[in-house]
């Protein structure tokens, strides 16, 4: 890899033909299904990423905050959709932004309607977000008062225009039983487009999480897919069965700075400002900070025997390291660390570095 000789301290690896293979593929299961792709960038946050998605046919996409749309718009997205329960304190910087952008938000309650409804200037569109068992946020899948009470403050404006109902299954995170799961996703939403479509004929419902959108086959009459994570992946997405740690599409490159052949251990520089502090349990409870691949003139390759980081702290590593990267690995060498979480990884590095060198924007860059 010729980057590689540059790197003197953590740097955020992007394989470009792994992110788009990442892609192709979800773009291509979309389509099979006759529904559409609106990716969540919160995972890339990229304009260059952006350019590659629009190459899968991909027109929307969906960002987590304000700050994050307006870091997209000017892109050539046809829609830019902030999956967050709107924050009423932004009210004025929405309006700004849709005087030349067509914006969405998720509505859950009367006050935040109503205050969009008397002080838009500009036209927004608006999904109610629906709970069917995450428990995070959203509107009871029951309750039709609320619902209903948000559909008549909105009709006091021509501001707000009602799009459909969306709902992010998160507990597919964990919970085992994901085609159950989306059994009560496919009810709640396809109950609530056949309660309201005869008022709102264009109503359209959308689902977006990524183990669910990676392994699920059925989705009934959902309209639209939002996952996010899939552009990257990460081990978590591999823990759960959404994929394989060949479609992990970043790896932090990291120095090693001293090797303990006696305890099987390798430190790094590379800690929680760099990976965020996700981890998995390993069978014996011990802590998985991320793993470890051997970089390489083209990207990297998996080990065959495992290596993982137990321990971090802010600037720090520690790997518990097999016998084969001992034998592989001296002071002054690179290694490459797959996240446990792609999304704050990227957001911790703020910006990458692709397999040949080239530098990739991130929003918070």
């Amino acid at each position: 890899m010729p980057v590689l000789s540059d790197i003197t301290s953590p740097t955020l690896l992007l394989d470009e033909k792994i992110c788009r293979h990442n892609l192709q593929v979800m773009s291509e299961k979309a389509k099979r299904n006759g529904k559409k792709l609106i990716p969540h960038f919160k995972t890339p946050q990229s304009h260059l990423v952006g350019k590659w998605a629009m190459e899968y046919g991909i027109r929307e996409i969906t960002v987590s905050s304000i700050k994050m749309a307006a870091y997209f718009c000017g892109q050539g997205w046809d829609n830019i959709h902030i999956a967050f329960p709107f924050n009423p304190l932004e009210t004025k910087n929405l309006s700004d932004l849709a005087k030349n952008q067509s914006l969405s938000v998720q509505l859950i309650n009367e006050a935040v309607t109503e205050k969009l409804a008397k002080e838009l200037e500009n036209p927004v569109g608006f999904f109610i977000e629906i709970d069917a068992g995450y428990g995070r946020t959203g509107v009871e899948v029951s309750d039709f008062g609320l619902i209903e009470a948000i559909l008549r403050k909105a009709k006091s404006t021509d501001k707000l225009k009602f799009k459909g109902f969306y709902l992010h299954a998160g507990h597919s995170y964990y919970e085992k039983d994901i085609q159950k799961l989306y059994e009560q996703t496919r009810a709640a939403l396809g109950m609530l487009k056949s309660k309201y479509r005869s008022e709102y004929p264009d109503l359209i419902t959308r689902t977006g999480d990524t183990p669910g959108c990676s392994v699920i086959e059925d989705f009934g009459d959902i309209d639209e897919l939002g996952p996010g994570n899939f552009v990257f992946y990460d081990l978590m997405q591999v823990a759960l069965g959404s994929c394989k740690r060949e479609d992990v599409a970043v790896a932090l490159a990291v120095p090693v700075v001293d090797i303990k052949k006696e305890r099987k251990e390798i430190l790094i520089h590379g800690g929680g400002v760099h990976l965020a502090k996700d981890v998995l349990l390993e069978p014996d409870g011990g802590k998985n900070f991320g793993e470890v691949v051997f970089l390489t003139e083209t990207g990297w390759e998996i080990p065959s025997q495992r290596s993982f980081l137990k321990s971090i702290s802010q600037e720090h590593g520690i790997i518990k390291a097999s016998d084969e990267l001992l034998s592989h690995i001296k002071v002054g060498d690179l290694l490459g660390i797959l996240p446990i979480h792609s999304c704050m990884t990227a957001d911790c590095m703020k910006g990458y570095t692709t397999i040949n060198g080239q530098k990739v924007d991130h929003a918070e860059g």
